[in-house]
């Protein structure tokens, strides 16, 4: 996997310098998932740069947790849907690359906006449903954050999934036991999380996502499990902020932007393998 390594080791780089360059952002969640975006983007999912909004005949990817838009961005402009040049204007006024994705912008490669959190689960099922009834074989993959559980919405789509039998969709949760305001387990316990979509009637796995054999893995297996009558949760256990070591698991990195000695310290542990912006 060394080839998915390099590039989630380029996209940590751009994740760093997109919110240093801004002086805001959200790098904690973003560095996290560096390595779930390059396997999807880049191996797993089947998706088109010529961006459609349809997109019929290729598989879907909504981001629920659009705070962590650094990764998404990234990984849309490094697999080609627009010049990673524009990576540079992150968060300026008049960019494409608000805070939070936006369709009015009509960036490439962004379905929905997602600046509230908890609604990304119900845009994916009925995006899912959409491919039912279009006879579209392809699959629809969503993410969402741990902290982003604590939202009730997100349940009544959970339930409605299974009922539905919405047997094209892969999510994952981003469990990393941290949200903006300290852990999860103190600022609203979510216990064991595979444990209830099992008894939501979901199909579970779980995989270390910072650890790129078991990401590719797991995702390639729940590809498997599609077409069998459930919806597929993938728990996916990442340490916020991975690969700075001093934005590693603590919440303090949800959303602040490195200063310049910081970002020097940052940039000296992530290693440049397909060019800086």
């Amino acid at each position: 996997m060394t080839d998915l390594n390099a590039i989630a080791s380029q996209i940590r780089r751009d994740i760093v310098r997109m919110v240093h360059g801004a002086s805001s952002g959200h790098p904690g969640g973003s560095l996290g998932c560096a390595d779930f975006f390059s396997a999807l983007f880049f191996k797993i999912m089947k998706h088109n740069p010529v961006f459609n909004m349809d997109a019929e005949g290729e598989d879907v990817f909504i981001l629920s947790n659009g705070h962590i838009s650094p990764v998404f961005y990234s990984a849309l402009a490094r697999s080609g849907y627009f010049d990673i040049k524009e990576l540079a204007t992150f968060r300026q006024i008049n960019s494409r690359l608000q805070g939070h994705p936006a369709t009015h912008e009509h960036l490439p490669g962004v379905r929905i906006a997602s600046g509230s959190l908890g609604q990304g689960m119900s845009v994916a099922i009925g995006a899912a449903l959409s491919k039912k009834l279009n006879k579209d074989n392809n699959l629809v993959f969503s993410l969402h954050g741990d902290g982003e559980l604590d939202e009730g919405q997100v349940w009544e789509a959970v339930m409605s999934a299974a009922h539905h039998k919405v047997d094209n969709l892969i999510s994952t949760i981003d469990w990393n036991g941290q949200q903006i305001d300290g852990p999860t387990d103190k600022v609203m316990g979510l216990g064991n999380i595979r444990e209830k979509f099992d008894v939501f009637g979901w199909e579970t796995l779980e995989m270390n996502g910072n650890d790129m054999d078991d990401v590719v893995a797991a995702l390639e297996k729940a590809k498997t499990m599609t077409g069998k009558g459930k919806p597929i949760a993938i728990m996916m256990h990442t340490v916020m902020g991975k690969g700075v070591d001093f934005m590693e698991g603590t919440h303090e990195w949800h959303g602040i932007a490195p200063n310049d000695e910081q970002l020097a310290a940052a940039l000296s542990q992530l290693t440049e393998t397909l060019g800086d912006y």
